[in-house]
């Protein structure tokens, strides 16, 4: 029997030897694999169709996320009412997703419903019609939610960091503007979905409760037939053109009374050695509420609600960016503070209770992100995604058990250097 006046143990998170949950895998019978992890917890499920089909892959500013948004507008037996009727009456809810590298399609519902709802979803995926009314209410739609957004400081300040970091003509650094949707049109839509909506572009993510009957339900409606053909995609190589400048100010409300702060450099994505021992370096830094930038900027300073220091992890390169919004009169002494906590990283060793703190936030934000079997395939969703195995997931978690002060100052030595930083205030 439990003693309940004893209390249990406690058990640091570095010391619980988390293990990633295995993967089934299949393949249907015209070739796309299927991604499967099971769970009994509870009566729902998950379905993920992913195609190469982000912005990299356009020729013309967002035609990938406009094809990705009106796939689900109508198709030759249904309009879009129809199917969002279908899908609502189920009580299930489909999004889809435009990226850089990849689109989505991710259906969410009740296990018992999936066989009625998987019709739905292959007409979506395999029959869109574009229809010129659905992408005129689109245009509509966008152009007014932009030229909203594009009073808001923060919004500017995204859009203009991005493009100094990677340059405006990049995929990573291009931005929407009202032209640009008013150049859609239908035809460049369909020749856009015929090329990468295809078969063997398709990958399929699947988790939850599923029925004894999945994979042959699965087939049933995407594995019979080579649809919409077959079409083999070059992932064009595109230079990163990034701005000379390091420094601007920008004022989009000259009566503004907040400013938003990007200070950003550019940085080797996942696959580089240093990106796994980077990433601790930026939970202390600025990555969770006990960082370096919240204790100073806002728990001792006030200028701010909230700081973060964030890793852009694209598939051709990355970027470490910091952003903030404070107060106008104190943008300029937030940046200071910013360099200022950068060269106590430089100059001063971690404390060993303040590295074992984060050590520990790290791992048991980990093993909350494995908690049930939607988490548990968006990890490994990543890792396929990205070419990466089961293997580069440990070694991030040996990095984070393991690394030095030592060499968490080497880290801030090497990239924690103001002058290779964007620095950018927007008003």
């Amino acid at each position: 029997m439990i003693n309940r006046r004893q209390a249990p143990a406690i058990k640091d998170a570095v010391n619980f030897d988390i293990q990633l949950k295995p993967l089934e895998q299949f393949r249907l019978d015209n070739g796309i694999p299927v991604y499967v992890v099971r769970s009994s917890e509870q009566e729902t499920l998950q379905l993920e169709l992913v195609f190469p089909a982000g912005s990299w892959y356009e020729s013309e500013n967002l035609v990938a996320s406009a094809t990705n948004f009106l796939m689900k507008n109508g198709t030759s037996a249904h309009s879009a009412l129809e199917i969002n009727e279908m899908i609502e009456y189920h009580g299930a809810y489909l999004n889809r997703g435009a990226f850089h590298e990849n689109a989505t399609y991710t259906l969410h519902c009740l296990s018992k419903h999936i066989t009625e709802l998987l019709p739905t979803l292959q007409e979506v995926i395999q029959d869109p019609v574009f229809p010129e009314q659905e992408l005129a209410i689109f245009t509509q739609n966008m152009k007014q939610k932009l030229a909203v957004n594009l009073q808001k400081s923060e919004f500017v300040a995204n859009r203009h960091i991005d493009k100094y970091l990677f340059g405006e003509f990049h995929p990573y650094g291009r931005v929407s503007s009202m032209m640009a949707y008013d150049a859609l049109q239908t035809e460049s839509l369909r020749g856009f979905y015929q090329q990468h909506y295809t078969y063997n572009n398709c990958r399929i993510f699947l988790a939850g409760n599923l029925p004894d009957n999945i994979i042959p339900l699965l087939n049933q409606y995407f594995g019979t037939t080579k649809w919409n053909g077959e079409r083999h995609n070059i992932r064009p190589e595109m230079p990163i053109l990034p701005a000379e400048e390091k420094k601007y100010r920008i004022f989009n409300d000259e009566n503004g009374v907040q400013g938003s702060i990007r200070v950003a450099r550019a940085f080797p994505n996942r696959y580089h050695p240093d990106f796994p021992k980077m990433l601790v370096l930026n939970t202390i830094f600025g990555g969770y509420f006990g960082s370096r930038l919240m204790s100073n900027i806002r728990e001792e300073k006030g200028y701010t609600y909230g700081i973060h220091s964030q890793l852009y992890n694209f598939r051709q390169a990355g970027a470490l960016n910091i952003q903030t919004e404070a107060g106008r009169d104190v943008c300029e002494k937030a940046i200071a503070e910013i360099y200022l906590e950068m060269n106590r990283l430089r100059e001063e060793p971690i404390p060993e209770e303040e590295l074992s703190l984060v050590r520990n936030f790290m791992i048991g934000s980990i093993l909350g992100d494995l908690d049930g079997a939607f988490q548990v395939i968006q990890r490994w969703k990543n890792l396929i995604l990205n070419d990466l195995d089961e293997n580069y997931f440990y070694n991030n978690i040996r990095t984070i058990k393991t690394i030095s002060a030592e060499e968490l100052q080497q880290m801030a030595r090497l990239y924690l250097v103001p002058e290779d930083f964007y620095e950018l205030i927007v008003i």
